[in-house]
């Protein structure tokens, strides 16, 4: 059972919109408390994520459910595998079927969508990061789906790094002037990142002292150029329109990290189900 008051929340939020005053189908059909038992079943090939959301809900609605997993999150699985089971009150079981199954089937697509982004930077020294381009309130969830995807998590928020983009380097008045702002009222340990998009930002970055700069939409060529200027000066990321076609790419023209915000706001869900057993 999940114990984070954020995710317990996201829990509730979910199953009262989904639920309201209660279950008309299930109240009219079964008024005792029968007992019946489900299986989690991947109906295609995917990554597994999500089965602790999925625990959490029918853990809020009766805790007599007992939810009992048959995969670890990050696991690759093939199309009939049985991810999960759960029994409990049938009431419990089919009330909360869809709301744990968006929880699950919308996680493991990112799981899914995030592996293959890995798998194609396999055998470079890049890294992926995700980006905050996420869902509302379900950031802390769609990152740890990146996680079990084998990506790297970048900022959770604006709270736990300086990240300075155009919009503050236009309300600055010049990168130079937003490095030196920045520098002066953060702790030493916190790096400043810049994000550039022509190479005498590059310059002007190098020159002001970020620790990282970020490449935004840069063709590789372009890319290939920023490199050889930080030459190991700082770390280099690669972001902007990249996809499953073009990430090797920006990884091969030597960049430290690409951050890739499709493997969260463009995953597809994936498809389980939830089958019941006959007992």
């Amino acid at each position: 059972m999940l114990r984070d008051p954020h995710l317990m929340a996201l829990v509730d939020l979910s199953l009262a919109e989904d639920l309201g005053p209660g279950d008309l189908t299930c109240e009219s059909i079964f008024p005792d408390r029968r007992e019946v038992a489900a299986r989690f079943v991947a109906r295609e090939p995917l990554v597994v994520c999500g089965l602790d959301m999925a625990a959490a809900v029918f853990g809020r609605l009766d805790p007599a459910c007992r939810f009992s997993r048959k995969r670890r999150e990050g696991d690759r699985v093939r199309a009939g595998s049985v991810l999960a089971a759960v029994r409990g009150p049938v009431q419990a079981v089919l009330g909360g079927e869809r709301t744990a199954l968006n929880f699950v089937r919308h996680l493991s697509g990112i799981a899914t969508l995030t592996r293959r982004y890995a798998e194609a930077l396999k055998g470079s020294a890049c890294v992926l990061l995700d980006t905050r381009k996420t869902l509302p309130g379900y950031r802390r969830i769609e990152k740890a789906a990146v996680r079990a995807g084998g990506g790297h998590n970048h900022r959770m928020g604006l709270f736990d790094g300086v990240m300075i983009k155009d919009n503050h380097i236009l309300a600055a008045g010049s990168i130079s002037r937003a490095v030196r702002m920045a520098r002066a009222r953060i702790p030493p340990t916190v790096k400043i990142e810049v994000e550039c998009s022509q190479i005498r930002q590059v310059r002007a970055a190098l020159s002001a002292g970020a620790d990282i700069i970020m490449l935004d939409n840069m063709p590789p060529a372009r890319m290939r150029k920023a490199v050889e200027i930080v030459s190991g000066r700082a770390l280099v990321e690669a972001s902007g329109r990249l996809d499953l076609d073009t990430v090797r790419a920006a990884a091969d023209c030597g960049v430290d990290f690409v951050s890739v915000g499709a493997i969260t706001h463009g995953a597809r869900a994936v498809d389980v189900a939830m089958d019941l057993v006959r007992s």
